[in-house]
């Protein structure tokens, strides 16, 4: 049984905790609210961008000239990932999730007999992959001195990509990111990059405009953007789901702090009563005995 002075600090101890929980909490709170509203004023654009490009790219479909961004290299064999996590932990199951992802899309591409290759965006989720993936990995951008995320640091990401396939080096690539939904809930999620893939209303894009020049000129300028765009919108999506995920597992812990301090102070007072009552037994005992 511990003693009244190792509860005491333990109770000590676990108060600290929560003290930095609870401010961790708050600040991850602040960064929510910026994050959530750069994710958000974001998507309107990427929507009537990939609209826009769903358009395109259906007017190009088939053409001998269509960029090969949209065509593909016309082989599926080397895949790959890009998997964005964060630079910090603390934020729940947000990188293990996207990780976990990431390791079931690359198991069952290997299992497929496919060439696997992986660039990691956040140390996090390097050192969560490098332990099963370790011999496949290929490249890592470290954004941790980015406070905050902007469309030069996606063009950059976007760079080392397009490069890499330039050179021939894959065929087909898929980011791995964690779309917002709300503090509780971040959704996973795997979207191809390239060959470049757009939803949207095809037939009434193609059917309002007219382009000059031709389709095919116009995606092989707009593509590369295209690409940039969806890495810098999932960027986005990332920052506002790892301080949504911060926040509710810093408000879990604050929480679960709370409840062990009750716990061991009623310990602590259980454990000081008995010793007080001890000691009167004995003074009572030793003056029955005089």
């Amino acid at each position: 049984m511990p003693s009244l002075k190792d509860l005491k600090n333990r109770i000590s101890s676990v108060k600290s905790t929560r003290k930095i929980t609870k401010a961790m909490q708050m600040v991850a709170a602040a960064k929510l609210r910026r994050a959530q509203d750069a994710a958000e004023q974001a998507r309107p654009y990427t929507e009537r961008f990939n609209a826009v490009m769903a358009g395109l790219a259906s007017a190009a479909a088939g053409s001998a000239t269509a960029p090969k961004l949209l065509s593909g290299t016309g082989s599926d064999q080397v895949y790959l990932l890009v998997v964005m996590t964060a630079e910090r932990g603390l934020c729940g199951g947000f990188n293990a999730n996207i990780a976990k992802l990431a390791k079931q899309h690359a198991t069952q591409l290997i299992a497929a007999g496919k060439t696997v290759k992986i660039l990691t965006v956040g140390k996090k989720g390097r050192d969560s992959l490098r332990r099963d993936f370790g011999n496949l990995f290929v490249a890592h951008i470290d954004l941790s001195a980015v406070k905050r995320m902007g469309y030069a640091d996606a063009q950059g990401v976007a760079r080392d990509v397009l490069t890499r396939f330039d050179a021939g080096e894959f065929d087909v690539a898929t980011m791995f990111y964690s779309q917002f939904q709300s503090v509780i809930s971040q959704i996973p999620t795997a979207q191809q990059i390239i060959p470049a893939k757009f939803e949207g209303d095809d037939n009434a894009e193609a059917m309002l405009y007219d382009y000059e020049p031709s389709e095919e000129a116009i995606l092989a300028d707009l593509l590369p953007r295209g690409v940039a765009t969806a890495i810098f919108a999932a960027l986005l999506e990332n920052g506002a789901s790892e301080q949504g995920a911060r926040m509710s597992a810093m408000d879990n812990a604050t929480r679960n702090a709370g409840d062990m301090i009750d716990k061991l102070t009623i310990e602590y007072n259980r454990s000081r009563q008995a010793v007080i009552t001890n000691e009167l037994i004995e003074i009572i005992s030793g003056a029955e005995a005089l």
